[in-house]
């Protein structure tokens, strides 16, 4: 069976998500609202039938939570008033200890035990399990976001680090390895099924200064959920996605995840090829053409699914997240494509 669910299939897409968040407040507010997350997490569940909820959040609510200041500038989005970007800007930030994101996340614990408990009635309703993911940021991706102040198109002040201090860098992003890693345990320790590193940006990278600079970071962020276990076994699937990262598509993979998120660039099965046939794959039908005329959309959305046969299991999705003007019966129809699809 081929499973079916998107990356921010919750949020600004659908209408009842605006109408929610019309009440007031900021963005990172709404991630720290249990009730107001937990509900956002199950609408597109309930709208369009996929098989996973995804966790309302963003990547910089565990900065928040250890009280890096920070703000989600609508149409810009994270927005530091303080950039980190000098050996002492890191020696300030990596001070904070980074157990105050347990200290401080119970509103995070509520909202995914309010979650996998609603999601458990609607799957009763449906008949079926219906897990949560959990995810977090990747330290380059949130390196990124630090060094600039905010989105940048190139990454260049991250970039830049890795050379010109690298005793920095490694400092800055080994302690968001471990602020972003307990953020992730802290999730599926309330119950996520899953958990999902997203690391966005690393596509900016060469493959060498990936592999040297970024990757090692990113395996220690896994470690506080590896550390979590049920019967001996890892308590739950790790899954690893980037943007970008056609050619480190097998480091990506080497760190020891289950599954691993495929952009739009790399056909499925080249990417199974890449990495081994032991992955599961996850994606990968470009944004764009949920844009396109239905016949074309479901045409490439079987192209998709027959690429994805090539892995070990396919987790179809879209190659990055639900762009916020996508009509939202199309995606519905996306989803009960791919059903009909497996159905068959």
């Amino acid at each position: 069976m081929t499973p079916v669910w998107f990356m921010r299939q919750a949020g600004r897409s659908l209408p009842e998500y605006r109408a929610l968040r019309e009440a007031g407040g900021t963005m990172l507010e709404a991630c720290l609202d249990p009730a107001t997350a937990s509900e956002i997490t199950l609408q597109p569940v309930r709208r369009h039938g996929v098989d996973a909820a995804v966790f309302f959040s963003d990547i910089v609510v565990p900065l928040r939570l250890v009280g890096v200041e920070v703000e989600i500038a609508a149409g810009r989005g994270p927005v530091f008033p303080e950039p980190v970007q000098t050996a002492a800007d890191v020696a300030r930030l990596v001070r904070i200890d980074p157990s105050l994101v347990e200290e401080r996340g119970e509103s995070i614990v509520d909202a995914v035990q309010r979650t996998t408990a609603m999601l458990a009635e609607e799957g009763e309703r449906r008949g079926e399990a219906l897990p949560l993911i959990g995810f977090a940021g990747a330290p380059f991706t949130l390196a990124a976001y630090l060094v600039e102040g905010g989105p940048s198109k190139d990454h260049l002040g991250a970039r830049s680090l890795i050379h010109s201090d690298p005793s920095a860098w490694h400092d800055l992003t080994h302690w968001l390895a471990e602020v972003t890693g307990r953020f992730l345990a802290l999730q599926v320790r309330a119950g996520a099924s899953a958990a999902q590193l997203f690391d966005s940006w690393a596509g900016a990278l060469a493959p060498a200064d990936y592999r040297r600079a970024v990757l090692p970071a990113s395996a220690a962020a896994l470690e506080p959920v590896r550390a979590l276990t049920v019967g001996g076994d890892r308590a739950v699937p790790l899954i690893h996605f980037g943007v970008g990262t056609g050619e480190i598509l097998a480091d990506m993979a080497s760190i020891g995840v289950d599954a691993l998120g495929v952009d739009y660039r790399v056909p499925l099965d080249a990417a199974a090829a890449r990495v081994g046939s032991h992955l599961t794959l996850q994606g990968n039908l470009d944004p764009a053409l949920l844009f396109a005329p239905t016949e074309v959309r479901r045409a490439a959305v079987h192209e998709t699914l027959a690429a994805g046969l090539a892995a070990r299991a396919h987790v179809f999705n879209l190659g990055h997240g639900v762009p916020k003007d996508t009509d939202p019966d199309v995606l519905t129809d996306l989803v009960r494509t791919v059903h009909a699809w497996r159905a068959s």
